[in-house]
């Protein structure tokens, strides 16, 4: 049986529990393509008042996206967006306990821009530095700074990552690195100060190949499916291939909450969502993922199923509808947790903390947490 290296965190999931993270609204529009859809503005005293707010409540983690470039529509979706790395750090500067997970696209970032950056995180969060590694992108919002690559095509760009990945950690841990890659040529490069501890890698690629890379290199994974055999399954191959290696990784998904006083109230607005719906910003979000036929000109089957507005998967419902089910998809899809989103955060994760947390710490308690609370 293959001995299983398990990094420690910090997080809940160390010791069986599950973590519950915040994808920041840190561009305008948040996740929800509609005119009706509360008004986020992706400014930082907003992302500021939630990474407060995350902190006070009981999260685990805050994350942000790295962004160039809007979907346009009526909305103008996610045209306003912060830089995710001076943002993380911001926000690490005025927090004290949840983990801070900036992102970096290792197409178009240097891997020694990127080991300081990540060190300098880690010095001012104190050790609770984050990485979310984006090896692919999307080509129009690279090519509008020429930083586009016909020559990398999808699984080479998760060569190109592993190159990347390998400087990174290297420059975080040896005075001086030398490398000649097919990608990456470093000579006597030097990163100073080192990160105190082993800043917390995560990816989303759920490609045979992105699976792979994920295993051999990240520490946790966001996995997608159309339903939840689906999810379990991707989950459990992730893993069992990360054991095979010797190695712990943790899978979390991607969810959009819906909350209101009852399961119709919880419709409801997610009702009034749907009728605000910005097809412009869709057909720009779709072109740019590639989800567009570009020879024929039609829609495919994930661009018809994404016409309800939001753009990831949700739950809808009562904080009692909402709790059950989330803990049904932890329990059964094998997830070490889940990265939430709100159409209003502020309104929303106060809800949250006070009558859906306390029934995932219930279903799976860890003894970091009872630990950390009673101290």
């Amino acid at each position: 049986m293959t001995n299983v290296t398990a990094q420690e965190f910090g997080l809940p999931s160390d010791q069986g529990g599950r973590d519950l993270g915040i994808f920041l609204p840190m561009a305008n529009g948040g996740w929800i393509l509609s005119t009706t859809a509360p008004r986020l503005d992706g400014s930082y005293d907003y992302n500021r008042r939630v990474a407060l707010l995350a902190e006070e409540s009981g999260f685990d983690f805050i994350m942000s996206m790295a962004k160039w470039r809007g979907y346009g529509g009526r909305t103008q979706h996610w045209r306003y967006a912060l830089d995710s790395q001076i943002l993380m750090a911001a926000l690490a500067a005025v927090t004290h306990r949840v983990r801070v997970v900036a992102t970096v696209h290792t197409l178009l970032q240097n891997p020694a821009v990127t080991a300081k950056m990540v060190a300098t995180l880690d010095q001012v969060s104190a050790g609770r530095a984050g990485l979310n590694v984006v090896t692919g992108s999307y080509k129009g919002e690279f090519e509008q700074m020429h930083a586009w690559r016909d020559d990398v095509g999808h699984d080479e760009r998760y060569d190109l990552a592993d190159e990347w990945i390998d400087v990174v950690q290297r420059l975080w841990t040896e005075e001086s690195v030398t490398f000649n890659g097919r990608y990456f040529t470093m000579q006597d490069c030097q990163s100073d100060p080192k990160p105190a501890r082993h800043p917390f890698l995560v990816c989303a690629g759920t490609s045979p190949k992105g699976m792979r890379f994920t295993a051999d290199r990240m520490d946790a994974m966001f996995v997608g499916g159309r339903d939840d055999a689906e999810l379990a399954h991707i989950s459990r191959t992730v893993k069992a291939m990360a054991r095979e290696r010797g190695r712990q990784i943790r899978t979390y998904t991607m969810m959009t909450l819906v909350i209101g006083d009852t399961d119709a109230a919880a419709h409801a607005q997610a009702d009034l969502f749907r009728s605000g719906f910005d097809e412009e910003a869709c057909f720009g979000m779709m072109r740019a993922y590639g989800f567009l036929d570009q020879e024929i000109g039609r829609e495919n089957a994930f661009v018809q199923s994404a016409r309800s507005g939001f753009m990831s998967a949700r739950i809808i419902g009562s904080p009692q509808t909402v709790g059950t089910r989330m803990i049904e998809m932890l329990d059964h899809c094998e997830l070490d947790g889940m990265m939430l989103i709100f159409p209003d955060y502020l309104a929303s994760m106060p809800i949250f903390a006070a009558e859906i947390m306390p029934r995932i710490r219930n279903a799976f308690p860890s003894q970091i947490m009872q630990l950390a609370h009673a101290s």
